[in-house]
């Protein structure tokens, strides 16, 4: 039997190796999932822990070693000013107080004396002693007339001349008495010296009588109670912690990275951790000028003007203040991009599906919201981006796995 032989046209067979090649093709590219560059809105807020804080802590201590005879306030009771909170023993320093008024009242007294008698006294004795001198002359004067007539002899003369001297003599002590309890005189400023000194004793007996009644020097609530009565008071000790009444403030610590997204004035939403359904507002006031070294952070206070009645010094809080907004953006998931890290620099980088190829494509970066983030240049609104799951390389052949790609903005690969 004789075999018949078909020859087929050479464009036939060209299809058939050509499609057989694609096929081939197909086989080895890689199956890749993506994500849709899309338009929205896009929040980036900082999220930061802290604590709340008061504007002073004070502590109330004694100055000396004394017995606690009452302590007048309890933790958690508003003081105010000058409210005694502990009384100390006090009879010794009572004691002290007493003797020094009395001190004072005896100097006083001796003023009164020098002024009212002392004075008057002097004064009068010094012109008693100027009378007496000038009687003493006149007698010396007739004794010497007496004498050269040669009617007395002269120790008529001598005799007179003594009481002059003595009665000069009673003058110049009586000068001397009189300038000195005159205004201005030795004893007039020892006077006044006595009662500076007395009122100096006085003073430092008041100081320390007020030293053993501790008492608040501001307005503000009692934290903690470290005294009962009947025990001893050291020096330095704590017996009462109070805060100081003032502006509420959250004291937080940020990452360094964010540092220049901080401004005073921003807005921020706090919440308690033990009330964790009740946020309230806060606003950024200050930001440290220099970064904690070792951690990498940067320690901001925000002022809580309006304080929740549950808000207590030390309570743990969570902030989040919203440092940025775009109501119309190109934005991606941040876990589709590469290298993010980098921000704006050429490593951020995102693998573009082109040709069925995966294309390297670099991306400059702009806001940080929750799972998103836009991108400022380097792709356009639609763009097919290589989710790096697929584990796709630059320059290599890519398909999709259907006839459709996966275009979910909001979903990671393989939650479906």
């Amino acid at each position: 039997m004789k075999l018949l032989r078909r020859s087929w046209p050479w464009w036939v067979v060209l299809g058939v190796v050509l499609a057989g090649l694609a096929l081939w093709g197909l086989q080895r590219a890689r199956e890749v999932e993506v994500v849709a560059v899309t338009r929205g809105p896009v929040v980036q807020s900082i999220v930061a822990t802290g604590r709340v804080d008061t504007p002073a802590r004070i502590t109330i201590s004694s100055q000396s070693a004394a017995r606690i005879e009452e302590v007048l306030a309890r933790e958690g009771d508003r003081v105010s000013a000058g409210q005694p909170l502990v009384r100390l023993r006090s009879d010794e320093a009572q004691a002290a107080l007493d003797a020094a008024r009395a001190a004072l009242r005896e100097a006083e007294g001796r003023q009164r004396q020098l002024e009212r008698v002392q004075r008057p006294v002097a004064e009068q004795q010094l012109a008693q002693a100027r009378a007496n001198l000038e009687a003493a002359r006149r007698e010396l004067e007739r004794a010497r007339e007496l004498v050269a007539q040669g009617y007395v002899s002269q120790s008529r003369v001598d005799e007179a001349q003594r009481q002059v001297d003595t009665a000069r003599a009673a003058l110049a002590s009586a000068q001397a008495q009189a300038e000195g309890a005159r205004e201005g005189g030795i004893e007039a400023e020892l006077a006044r010296t006595r009662i500076a000194q007395a009122r100096a004793n006085l003073a430092s007996a008041e100081a320390r009588l007020d030293t053993l009644v501790l008492v608040a020097p501001a307005d503000g609530i009692v934290l903690t109670r470290a005294a009962e009565p009947g025990d001893t008071a050291q020096v330095g000790r704590a017996l009462l912690t109070m805060a100081r009444a003032g502006a509420t403030r959250i004291v937080a610590t940020v990452d360094e990275k964010n540092l220049r997204w901080l401004a005073p004035g921003q807005k921020a939403s706090a919440l308690a951790d033990a009330f964790p359904g009740r946020p309230f507002e806060a606003a950024l006031t200050w930001v440290a000028p220099s970064v904690d070294l070792q951690r990498g952070t940067v320690e901001v206070w925000l002022a809580v003007a309006r304080p929740p009645e549950f808000l207590k010094p030390d309570m743990t809080v969570s902030v989040e203040m919203v440092v940025a907004r775009r109501d119309s953006a190109l934005v991606l998931p941040a876990w589709a991009i590469r290298d993010a890290e980098t921000g704006a620099n050429p490593g951020a980088h995102v693998l573009l599906m082109r040709d069925g190829r995966a294309l390297r494509q670099p991306v400059k970066l702009g806001l940080r919201g929750v799972g998103i983030v836009e991108i400022v240049e380097g792709l356009a609104e639609g763009d097919p981006v290589i989710t790096p799951e697929s584990g796709a390389l630059a320059g290599e052949r890519v398909r999709l796995p259907g006839p459709r790609a996966r275009l979910n903005m909001g979903e990671a690969p393989g939650t479906r």
